[in-house]
């Protein structure tokens, strides 16, 4: 049975699957184009962070930072085996969840233009592609998106 909650990203099951993002990130795109947090800045306060884990097993991880307004994605992973069963949707409906709590009014995102089924699958879940947003500077490898929360 798939539980979606709180977790501690330094804990074993989230830290491997936010390692496995990052190598990924790290083999598709140079440095300056890679943006996402380290394990340990995960752990701000103003980020929720959660996982997707069927048992023991972590099977997704995903994180919220609330910004001024609305909330960022980010460090959002399915582990391969766990691909197109559900995992990413149970995540994204947490983070909207979280956002809609919070009195936020978006939640966006940057992804990268190779991530294809990442971005098949935002675009299904109600997302659209907006400009750079927060610190983001335009940049050819990143696609932004952006979702109202009601």
């Amino acid at each position: 049975m798939l539980i979606v909650e709180t977790a501690d990203p330094r804990s074993p099951g989230p830290r491997a699957l936010l390692e496995s993002s990052h190598a990924l990130m790290q083999a598709l795109y140079p440095p300056e184009d890679n943006f996402a947090l380290d394990v340990d800045d995960l752990c701000a306060p103003d980020i929720h962070f959660f996982v997707a884990r069927d048992g023991e097993t972590t099977l997704g991880t995903a994180a919220l930072v609330a910004k001024d307004g609305y909330g960022e994605l980010k460090s959002m992973f399915t582990a391969p085996e766990a691909r197109g069963k559900g995992v990413a949707a149970a995540l994204l409906r947490q983070i909207e969840d979280q956002a809609c709590s919070l009195g936020l009014t978006s939640v966006k995102l940057e992804t990268g233009n190779e991530l294809a089924s990442a971005i098949r699958l935002y675009e299904r879940h109600g997302y659209v592609r907006c400009g750079p947003f927060g610190t983001y500077q335009p940049a050819p490898l990143s696609v932004f998106m952006e979702k109202p929360i009601t």
